[in-house]
């Protein structure tokens, strides 16, 4: 399949050397790209579907888009402001365990919530309260793996979190596979999270809890922030304003009104 930038670039008149020269790349660096033998880094993705005007996903998926039109979603705020964002997460650790806490008294007893599901709804809790409120939560780092998002520091917290006595590590067997899981030995600390932040984890899980470690992994693999990523690179948080309407959380459409 001819290659959607190659496409793109005639379709525009650029020679490879200008294109280049917008993604601030060598030649050789964006002939690499076009032919497909190195992988498209997310900012490097993000620029081309600002060069020629189309859709993230329509670079990510190496399709044209249906009609010429910029509808990446993101708002007017982020568009007059684009450094205002801290790209790094801030990580909160204390408020990571009450909303573990919170989180295994609500869905921990479902025979599907184990280590790989519960990865996934902390991923989600995470990245889309940062899309839809423009700032986070617990803010942690996820890397990409071959199951989905993996948080970074979660064997360390939950090793001494078990060590503090708040949770109960336990092996089950689930559909004759074994699975971890969690068991709350002590009740979440709600002064730490805001009604705001309770309602929206409950929609959270109230979404996906209900889902196996399968089509949580699955979802998440559509999700911008994953497909942009390196393997075993962290995930980045601003690529939720680049989502698509699969898996964004918020209407955009309310922010042009």
């Amino acid at each position: 399949m001819e290659s959607i930038i190659k496409i793109l670039r005639e379709k525009n008149s650029f020679s490879q050397e200008e294109l280049a020269q917008r993604l601030g790349v060598s030649r050789q660096s964006y002939i690499k790209y076009e032919n497909g033998t190195t992988e498209l880094p997310l900012d490097i993705v993000r620029k081309l579907s600002l060069v020629f005007d189309v859709d993230y996903y329509c670079i990510i998926d190496n399709k044209m888009p249906v009609e010429p039109s910029y509808s990446i979603l993101k708002s007017k705020k982020q568009e007059e402001s684009p450094d205002i964002r801290i790209n790094i997460p801030e990580n909160n650790i204390e408020k990571f365990k009450q909303v573990f806490l919170y989180v295994l008294a609500k869905v921990g007893a479902k025979p599907n919530v184990g280590q790989t599901v519960l990865y996934k709804l902390l991923y989600f809790i995470d990245f889309d309260y940062y899309e839809l409120y423009e700032k986070q939560l617990m803010g942690l780092s996820y890397i990409k793996n071959t199951f989905g998002p993996t948080p970074v520091d979660f064997a360390k917290l939950s090793r001494q979190m078990v060590k503090d006595g708040l949770i109960e590590e336990v092996k089950t067997e689930y559909y004759k596979r074994e699975m971890t899981k969690y068991l709350p030995l002590k009740d979440p600390d709600l002064t730490m999270l805001s009604a705001q932040e309770l309602e929206f984890i409950d929609s959270e899980l109230e979404k996906h809890s209900g889902k196996t470690a399968s089509e949580l992994s699955a979802f998440s693999h559509k999700d911008i922030p994953w497909i942009g990523a390196k393997d075993k690179e962290v995930l980045d948080y601003e690529a939720v304003f680049y989502r698509t309407p699969e898996t964004s959380v918020r209407a955009y459409s309310e922010d042009y009104d």
